[in-house]
């Protein structure tokens, strides 16, 4: 009997040896899992941390939209260049090598306290735990609040839950008469905006060389306090908004939708689903041509451009390859105002004798470069102001004054409508100028004109529009009749009120919700090269 006691208390005990071994291995694990995903936690709050001071020096605060759509795809040639290896460092880098650290003095800590036979520090471990729990929230909730209200992530839950649907309120345009068509020439102004042109806020008028040759007495025209939509600020949205109708919406409204889902990133469409300036032009049998001095591909802008009817796009390297000179380039984005212009000159020369030999008109879009900030001074422009940025936009504004001149210098102004306008507000990242003059401004507006040919001078355009209505104007002014004067969201300038039902007739309240709501059933079909207007 006692030897059949004994075996079974052998078999107890050696259990109960198994058990202990079990837990101090599933305790030691524990631990390692823990200590893991303590310093994960403090690597992602650190990163977050970074990318929101990262964001706010070169744009400040932005949406989730531009982030996925245009932040997250810079390029390292021509396309932003050092905010790549500055990204790379400060949200890859910097927060490994912060995380490794404390892992490091951690771990040394422990080495040393068992050399010296495992004596206990002087504060209670309650005290060090509780010290060291309070720093990681720290870290891990400031990072994500910082990242939060940089990219303004509130907004954007708030426009997941609108009723509202931009697909509700879009309009197909609706070519209805093209007996009057004519030539046109569209240049987007980066930054272009007109409190710039306010002498009183800045050292002088940095508009005053394009406005001596567009003035109201020669026929120009402008509508007035046009506005930048509820959500955009950043050039692909000005290009979007002004030529397809629609702001522009990324990864979060195509949930479900297979469609743009890339970050900005590599795809073959750019929301084929919708109808846009070129596209229209180009059923007209216009010859659709883009000029800039940037790397095309910076957030889709070719791949934009090509789903929407332009047959040509010049980049930075069609003009290395066109031999254009070293000191000509800005290392980060591209090709000078100045040299952009010149060839801008020889384009519409070489479109101009085409249409006239074949009877096809043209659009020719230019997209200036020399007014990105940071702002670089190109060996043409001379300084005469304090701030930098000042003499760059005059300098700037000067070259595109000198297209407008060999426009009616060579006649072109007798077929060829013109439109000018700034792609977007300009920027207030914590490194930009101007951010007194500029954040606490009640009416900032986007520098325009615009030249009809044979078009009525005492004409009033409507004013206040916001960029989505200038996608009919566009049309408008190449002559070219829209049913109802609509396209996408917008109603032409041209038209003294907008149409009963249409976006622009919705209050003030319902017509920002609509703008900022994410329409994700629209956007969905829009990105997946449905047709919205079959939604």
């Amino acid at each position: 009997m006692s030897r059949v006691f004994t075996e079974h208390a052998g078999i107890w005990k050696a259990r109960g040896a198994m058990f202990g071994r079990i837990l101090r291995v599933t305790r030691r694990t524990g631990v390692v899992v823990g200590l893991v995903m303590v310093h994960v936690l403090i690597g992602v709050g650190i990163a977050l941390l970074m990318a929101a001071v990262i964001i706010r020096s070169y744009w400040g605060e932005i949406s989730v939209n531009q982030m996925v759509l245009n932040v997250v795809s810079v390029e390292t040639d021509g396309g932003g260049g050092p905010i790549v290896w500055i990204s790379i460092l400060g949200i890859g880098v910097v927060p490994l090598l912060v995380t490794g650290g404390i892992a490091l003095w951690r771990h040394s800590r422990r080495r040393r306290r068992r050399r010296e036979g495992g004596r206990r520090p002087r504060h209670a471990p309650w005290v060090m735990r509780s010290v060291s729990t309070g720093l990681v929230a720290a870290v891990v909730v400031g990072g994500t609040t910082a990242f939060a209200t940089t990219v303004n992530v509130g907004d954007y839950l708030e426009a997941a839950n609108s009723e509202y649907d931009v697909g509700d309120f879009y309009v197909e345009p609706t070519v209805t008469n093209h007996t009057n068509q004519r030539n046109l020439v569209l240049i987007y102004l980066e930054s272009g905006e007109a409190t710039l042109a306010d002498d009183q806020l800045f050292e002088k008028d940095a508009f005053a060389p394009l406005k001596a040759v567009t003035k109201a007495s020669g026929g120009w025209q402008s509508v007035d306090n046009l506005k930048q939509y509820e959500g955009g600020g950043w050039t692909m949205s000005g290009l979007v908004s002004t030529q397809c109708g629609i702001p522009l919406k990324g990864i979060g409204s195509t949930a479900g939708g297979g469609a743009y889902n890339a970050l900005g990133g590599n795809v073959e469409t750019y929301l084929e689903g919708s109808t846009c300036l070129g596209d229209v032009l180009g059923e007209q049998g216009y010859t659709n041509v883009f000029l800039g001095g940037a790397n095309s591909s910076f957030a889709a802008k070719d791949v934009f451009l090509g789903s929407h009817g332009y047959s040509e796009v010049k980049d930075l390297s069609d003009w290395r390859a066109a031999g254009e000179p070293k000191t000509a380039f800005r290392s980060d984005w591209g090709l000078s105002d100045e040299r952009l212009m010149a060839n801008a000159k020889d384009e519409v020369d070489q479109l101009h004798a085409e249409a006239e030999r074949t009877g096809r008109p043209f659009n020719l879009t230019v997209l200036t470069l020399d007014t990105h900030e940071p702002v670089h001074v190109y060996d043409y422009c001379s300084v005469d102001t304090a701030s930098e940025v000042t003499s760059v936009f005059a300098c700037s504004m000067t070259q595109v004054a000198g297209v407008v001149e060999h426009l009616k210098q060579e006649g072109y102004l007798d077929d060829t409508a013109v439109v000018i306008m700034g792609d977007h507000l300009k920027q207030l990242g914590g490194s930009h100028a101007f951010q007194e003059e500029l954040a606490g401004n009640a009416n900032r507006t986007i520098f325009n004109r615009i030249w009809v040919p044979g078009g009525n001078q005492d004409s009033t355009l409507r004013a206040g529009v916001d960029q989505l209505s200038m996608y009919p104007t566009i049309l408008e002014a190449a002559g070219l009749t829209l049913s109802g004067q609509e396209a996408g969201l917008g109603v032409s300038a041209f038209a003294p009120e907008p149409p009963e039902g249409s976006a622009q007739a919705l209050p003030p309240g319902p017509y920002a919700e609509l703008v900022k709501s994410l329409s994700q059933q629209f956007y969905a079909g829009a990105w997946a090269g449905e047709d919205a207007a079959a939604q």
